[in-house]
């Protein structure tokens, strides 16, 4: 029998100094069984970093969610989608291969993607020309000692804050906070 996700609930406040963005939002995560506080820690930071879009996008009329992710590789790992349905940003994280970002270039508005972990420079490298064409695709990396100051903060019930100004991310809970200020590729 498959080993099935773990549940996590968390109760996001953002402050989005740099867009005039602030709202609470109530978010499920499922932890795929082969997916760590790490990446799934990630997800919820770019979430947090895209989140604005929700209202410069979409004027407040939209979903912002976390798709299947690990569990279907034909979903992003969070997405917002208008009320028409239409896919306006795709959220990646980790190193992806080229082919499913660029399908996924032809299936969003916008593209964004958060590269987190110590070979991330390896895989840039072979990846960089490879995705240089697509004009609506963002890359960005989150340094690893950012990345992983974030699994503290993974619990299965999370009240967090996050407060971005001058590009910079701060999240915390009650007794932790981590900064980070990721790094634009493309």
């Amino acid at each position: 029998m498959a080993i099935k996700s773990t549940i996590f609930k968390a109760n996001l406040q953002i402050a989005d100094i740099d867009h005039s963005y602030y709202a609470d939002h109530a978010l499920t995560l499922a932890r795929h069984p082969s997916e760590t506080d790490e990446r799934m820690m990630v997800r919820l930071v770019a979430l947090a970093f895209e989140a604005h879009k929700l209202q410069s996008v979409c004027g407040g009329d939209g979903t912002l969610n976390f798709g299947a992710g690990l569990s279907d590789v034909n979903e992003p790992d969070a997405w917002l989608r208008d009320f028409t349905g239409l896919t306006r940003l795709w959220i990646e994280v980790g190193q992806p291969e080229d082919k499913p970002l660029l399908k996924a270039c032809g299936k969003a508005d916008e593209v964004v993607l958060y590269c987190f972990n110590h070979a991330a420079e390896v895989w840039w490298k072979g990846m960089e020309n490879k995705l240089s064409r697509p004009k609506n695709l963002s890359v960005f990396r989150i340094p690893t000692a950012a990345s992983q100051a974030l699994i503290p903060l993974a619990q299965r019930s999370m009240q967090l804050q996050a407060t971005i100004q001058e590009g910079t991310l701060t999240l915390g809970d009650a007794s932790n906070t981590v900064d980070i200020e990721p790094i634009r590729w493309k």
